[in-house]
């Protein structure tokens, strides 16, 4: 009995042991033909080696440009960014190396990713290490002005997602929440050598004024003539607005600021000081002579009565920057209307009859302005009224200056005078004296250039005149004729520069 319970239970486990093993197998080959794909598939998480204070730390280059040598917080402001991005890469750039020098060890270990950068040529600097852009290997750039500090590495990373939606733009955040940037655009004409200013509202700008931080793709800066020019960042928005890139400013997150400095009334004149000193050497750079500020002043940086004109001499009546496709200086343009209203007045009070000329008279017609292009004013007068004006008398033996700082001369070469500016500054207007021969106004002396030629006289008779330079001047009676005569038809609606066959009108 006893041998028949254990045989049974041997049999039981053995059908047991059997079935499992069938079971096993069977699941195998069923895993093995992907029956389980086709229920359910467990999802796969990957988990990334790296930390975002790494990540970003090879994403950016901080860069501080913005900085006083003789009072700044550079080294607390290159502190507070390590101390959050270890491993970041930072640069200082400066014009000349600051004095006294900054409180930065560089053989400490802790500011091994720390470059400084001088712009000034040395015998003993290599061409690569003196710009900037060629060192920055990473696709990021953030400049960081003096006296910031950052808490935490989540303002960072905010700056790059947006930044990520807009590539081709430029990203800037205030230093601190209690101070509003101002949003401008900017009118940078290159051709008429004007720079021009105005307040909008909004947060997407040409320019932006306050303390702030700036955020952009290095590739933008590949694109400027000269990115770390001072003042900064006056100086990138100037060069960024014409390839009209766009300024957008977050409004969070914000930094904070630092250790107050500049706050001594002797710093802030120093400061406003070399600020002049460095805008009037940008504008220089750029060519440009005329900026309209926000609040509507105008600053002139080109030619002045002390100064020569902006140009050199003139071959063929076709100054040399037509050839750069520029129009006239506005400086020189606002000499040239001081100057030639000065000339109307001196004729005026000598009692001389005079009409407008050529070039200038086309002007009147389409503008009643100068030529943008023009250098000179031509004005034709009654020769037989020479000696009623005291200067001409003068200018016939040598060359005069009236009370009123104006040079007045006989052209060489030529019967007939010019009015200059100054003795210095040679802009000038021109005066050719006519006479009447058989009912043609003509005149001794003549340039195949000018278009002064012979005109019958009954376009003087009777005289008529004209809005120019923001006063009526005498002029021909049936303007589009005479202007026709000289220039041919269609004369006025169609501008051309003084010499065509050199430089065709754009």
């Amino acid at each position: 009995m006893i041998m028949r319970i254990k045989l049974a239970r041997l049999i039981a486990f053995v059908v047991v042991f059997a079935n499992i093993i069938v079971i096993y197998y069977s699941l195998r080959l069923f895993v093995s033909f992907g029956g389980f794909k086709s229920y359910y598939t467990v999802p796969t998480v990957k988990t990334s080696t790296k930390s975002p204070t790494k990540h970003i730390s090879k994403l950016v280059t901080i860069i501080i440009r913005e900085f006083e040598s003789f009072e700044n917080d550079v080294a607390a402001t290159v502190q507070s960014f390590l101390n959050v991005f270890p491993n970041i890469q930072l640069m200082i750039v400066y014009d000349s190396s600051p004095y006294p020098p900054l409180d930065i060890n560089l053989k400490n270990g802790s500011f091994r990713n720390l470059k400084t950068v001088n712009l000034s040529p040395s015998l003993k600097v290599p061409y690569i290490e003196r710009h900037p852009v060629l060192q920055i290997k990473t696709k990021y750039v953030l400049f960081v002005p003096d006296s910031t500090r950052i808490s935490s590495r989540q303002n960072l990373q905010y700056m790059i997602a947006e930044l990520s939606k807009q590539p081709e733009n430029i990203i800037v955040v205030p230093t601190s929440n209690k101070k509003d940037l101002g949003c401008l655009r900017i009118n940078v004409n290159i051709r008429e050598w004007t720079l021009k200013y105005s307040l909008i509202k909004g947060t997407v700008c040409d320019g932006v004024t306050g303390k702030h931080l700036i955020l952009m793709e290095t590739e933008i800066l590949k694109k400027l003539s000269d990115p770390f020019i001072l003042p900064f960042p006056h100086s990138l928005y100037i060069q960024t607005a014409p390839l009209l890139i766009k300024i957008n400013i977050l409004k969070s997150p914000s930094f904070q600021e630092g250790k107050p400095v500049l706050r001594s009334h002797h710093a802030q004149w120093k400061q406003k000081q070399v600020n002049a000193s460095r805008l009037k050497n940008l504008y220089t750079l750029f060519q440009l002579k005329q900026v309209v500020r926000e609040t509507g002043a105008t600053e002139w940086y080109g030619c002045t009565r002390e100064t020569p004109r902006c140009f050199g001499p003139i071959l063929d009546l076709m100054p040399s920057y037509l050839f750069e496709g520029k129009w006239t200086p506005p400086c020189c343009l606002s000499n040239l209307r001081k100057t030639a209203k000065h000339v109307f007045n001196s004729l005026d009070e000598a009692g001389i009859r005079y009409w407008l000329e050529a070039g200038s008279l086309l002007g009147a017609m389409r503008s009643g302005d100068i030529l943008p292009w023009d250098h000179d004013v031509d004005i034709g007068f009654n020769r037989d009224d020479l000696l009623r004006s005291p200067w001409l008398t003068k200018a016939q033996d040598k060359p005069v200056v009236d009370s009123k700082g104006f040079l007045w001369e006989k052209a060489t070469g030529g019967n007939f005078y010019r009015i200059n500016y100054s003795k210095t500054n040679k802009i000038y207007v021109n005066l050719f004296p006519f006479y009447c021969k058989n009912g043609t106004m003509t005149k001794d002396a003549w340039y195949t250039s000018h278009k002064n030629m012979e005109f019958p006289d009954n376009f003087l008779h009777p005289m008529s005149s004209i809005e120019f330079i923001g006063r009526q001047v005498p002029s021909p009676n049936n303007i589009r004729d005479f202007l026709e005569l000289k220039f041919g038809k269609g004369a006025i609606e169609n501008p051309e520069y003084p010499n065509p066959s050199r430089l065709p009108f754009p």
